[in-house]
């Protein structure tokens, strides 16, 4: 039963330290990690799998 409570608090101590700019932060949010979204990855002509003009 320990092992088991502790592993909850460990995990809800996890989550919120990674949710700390979203949950304390007024308009915090994830911030946008997706490819088509980073400017870098678009100058050097790396595109998302799922973007329609890498199927053409």
């Amino acid at each position: 039963m320990a092992v088991l409570l502790s592993t909850i608090l460990l995990i809800a101590l996890a989550v919120i330290l990674l949710g700390v700019k979203i949950f304390f932060v007024k308009g915090g949010r994830f911030p946008n990690t997706h490819i088509h979204s980073n400017p870098e990855m678009r100058k050097r002509g790396i595109t998302c799998a799922q973007d329609p003009k890498f199927f053409q």
